[in-house]
């Protein structure tokens, strides 16, 4: 199994709190304007790597992992493949980024089996209008930072809460 990948980014901290590594894989349809990543839409943009070998470069690196693109979910059996292995060899947590809602990737059969590997998903298509520079982690104040577990649990959405200065 491959993922159509773009790059890797190591030691980022725009995609999730504290230092971690991006995958940027290709594809997407939403086709967000606006979208600071236009260079991902297209489907053969990158390279065929089979998940063993992203596996392998993730797991020389430190911090937690963040997939963005492009959209994982339009390569969901692949990224869950992945999302497996870092959740259960290397116990680290994964922020997925995605154009469609949380609702819209639980009523997908396909997508969903990923959600048991996700802390966070950050969720819903870009919006131009409703652009902001003062958002953590997300480009328009219509997305959510999915809080994915607390979510699964109540059978809603839960929100994540994140404090970037935690009291000691």
């Amino acid at each position: 199994m491959n993922i159509q990948l773009m790059r890797i980014v190591v030691d980022t901290t725009v995609d999730g709190p504290g230092w971690r590594s991006s995958v940027y894989c290709a594809g997407c349809r939403h086709a967000c304007p606006g979208c600071h990543n236009p260079e991902t839409w297209s489907f053969s943009a990158g390279e065929s790597v089979p998940v063993d070998e992203v596996f392998d470069r993730l797991a020389q690196t430190e911090g937690n992992i963040t997939f963005s693109g492009g959209d994982p979910m339009y390569q969901a059996e692949a990224f869950t493949a992945l999302s497996k292995r870092i959740v259960e060899e290397l116990h680290r947590t994964i922020w997925c980024y995605t154009g469609f809602t949380f609702e819209q990737v639980q009523a997908d059969p396909v997508m969903r089996q990923m959600l048991p590997y996700l802390e966070v998903l950050v969720d819903g298509p870009f919006v131009e209008a409703q652009k902001s520079l003062d958002l953590m982690f997300r480009g328009s104040s219509n997305q959510r930072l999915v809080d994915v577990q607390a979510s699964l649990r109540a059978g809603h959405v839960v929100e994540f809460e994140w404090d970037p200065y935690p009291k000691f």
